[in-house]
């Protein structure tokens, strides 16, 4: 047993909590732009008359994926928010531990980017 937390231990929780739930939020809103950019970029096609339309389903599974990112960061963020407060309640406040959560998502983040800038490359080449 260690020694009791004070308030600000848990209120320091509840804004890392918070900035989670931001960071998973942003994720969706970020995921649903993206795959109603293909739409977009149909639209406009077929206004400028310049092309026949091309499909731009690949946005579509982009913007999915960013979107179940969004939401497997707010589930994972609440489950650690509870497991912390738990913790914190028993005066366990030893709590230091490498978040694989972080890692993963920064590197799902450069990969889906990546994809995204290859994939916009290739359908602004001309046929």
């Amino acid at each position: 047993m260690g020694q009791k937390p004070d308030l600000g231990d848990y209120l320091a929780a509840q804004r890392t909590f918070l900035a989670w739930i931001r960071t998973g939020l942003a994720l969706m809103g970020f995921g649903f732009v993206v795959a109603r950019f293909g739409l977009f970029l149909q639209e406009f096609q077929t206004i400028e008359r310049t092309l026949p339309a091309q499909p731009y389903g690949l946005s579509l599974w982009f913007g999915t994926a960013l979107i179940a990112a969004g939401v497997a960061v707010n589930v994972y963020s609440g489950w650690r928010y509870v497991v912390l407060v738990r913790e914190l309640d028993r005066g366990e406040t030893e709590h230091l531990r490498f978040s694989s959560l972080v890692a993963g998502i920064a590197f799902f983040l450069a990969f889906v980017g990546l994809a995204m800038a290859i994939y916009l490359v290739y359908i602004g080449l001309p046929k």
